[in-house]
């Protein structure tokens, strides 16, 4: 479902933005399906210092998500083993009305980096939708220890641009 009279915008994402974001992530749904977390999403200090450093790296373009003025997730964009790979969370409260959608396309506006990677469990068919709704092809698949899971699972890889 989506929800088109929702006005979404990205900004920088600032320092502040970070406890916000924290408590986004202790939501244990939303942890099962991104899968690939922290160790210990619990750790607050370690969150902060983890984000906080990548604020500041030129690398990483880091946006908050607001709908209708109300801070509801974040997306950016990093680099890993050489290429750029996409991230994106929404604070599940907001879940199903198109706003990670928006959010990306929105994204991909301001960040020209191509080609661009996403990777997504095996099982979050919403976030597959998201990327394949934004251009992404699926390109393959590749597993990996899910510390939200406990367990080692299948992700696939998308590709936007060559």
């Amino acid at each position: 479902m989506t929800n088109d009279k929702l006005d979404i915008k990205l900004r920088q994402t600032e320092v502040a933005d970070l406890a916000i974001f924290f408590l986004f992530q202790l939501d244990k749904e939303a942890n099962h399906l991104a899968a690939f977390t922290p160790k210990d999403p619990t750790d607050k200090a370690a969150y902060l210092t983890k984000y906080t450093k990548l604020l500041n790296d030129p690398t990483v373009n880091n946006q908050t998500i607001i709908a209708d003025n109300v801070i509801v997730g974040s997306i950016a964009k990093f680099v890993m083993e050489g290429d750029a790979e996409i991230t994106y969370w929404i604070d599940r409260k907001f879940w199903g009305q198109g706003i990670a959608t928006k959010a990306l396309k929105n994204f991909l506006d301001i960040e020209t980096t191509r080609p661009i990677f996403g990777r997504v469990a095996f099982d979050n068919f919403r976030s597959q939708n998201v990327l394949e709704k934004s251009g992404f092809l699926k390109i393959g698949c590749n597993k990996g220890f899910a510390n939200a899971r406990q367990t080692e699972i299948e992700e696939f890889i998308y590709k936007l641009g060559s």
